[in-house]
């Protein structure tokens, strides 16, 4: 069974749905049992940085995901579910974040100069993701393809060879992590489609093989 952390934010039911979609046993639940006794564990997450730490810590799930992702408990992180791994996030002052990864979080700054103009905060709708390093996730995903994201801050790893995808936006910005065990999008797998369904197909056929 795959635990989907719920701690009152994010788009929940749409990550459920996508993984009953490819065959999964999945759970939406914020009991740290349950959390503690899946084979895996995905967070998704849309909204604030402080207040998904603040919800996160009232729940006392900060330290037990962080105890079972050091173990090696198959993760997944989606969104903001990524820029939570990190130190901290610049996001309305400096806030800590879970300190998996060692970086920052911060938003899209930019100005009239550029040839195209501004571009527009938050990044939303389709854009491609380039493979850096392929995750086992993501072996039947083609390079440069297609995802859906909804965002105006994003991950700068102090780590270069955590980095599984980067994508442009009028910077060339960290699209996904991959670390062991832990796999992080930037782009929403569960609004993707297709392509989407088999990264959460693969995490799957990963956490099965643990």
């Amino acid at each position: 069974m795959i635990a989907i952390v719920d701690y009152g934010m994010g788009n929940i039911r749409s990550v459920e749905k996508g993984f009953i979609k490819v065959g999964a046993e999945v759970r939406i639940t914020s009991d740290p049992k349950v959390i503690a006794d899946a084979k895996g564990i995905v967070l998704p997450g849309v909204g604030a940085f402080k207040d998904c730490m603040r919800n996160l810590d009232k729940l006392d799930l900060i330290e037990l995901i962080t105890k079972e992702v050091q173990k090696g408990k198959p993760f997944l992180g989606i969104c903001l579910g990524l820029q939570l791994l990190f130190t901290e996030s610049e996001e309305f002052g400096a806030c800590k974040g879970m300190d998996l990864f060692k970086g920052k979080v911060v938003k899209f700054r930019f100005d009239s100069g550029q040839s195209s103009g501004p571009l527009k905060i938050p990044h939303m709708g389709w854009n491609n993701a380039r493979f850096i390093r392929r995750p086992p996730i993501m072996e039947e995903i083609p390079d440069n393809s297609y995802f859906y994201f909804v965002h105006s801050f994003y991950v700068v790893p102090e780590d270069e060879g955590i980095v599984a995808t980067r994508t442009d936006y009028g910077v060339d910005f960290v699209s996904m992590v991959w670390k062991d065990n832990i796999f992080a999008t930037q782009f929403h797998p569960e609004k993707s489609q297709q392509l989407g369904l088999k990264i959460l197909k693969g995490f799957n056929k990963f956490v099965s093989k643990c």
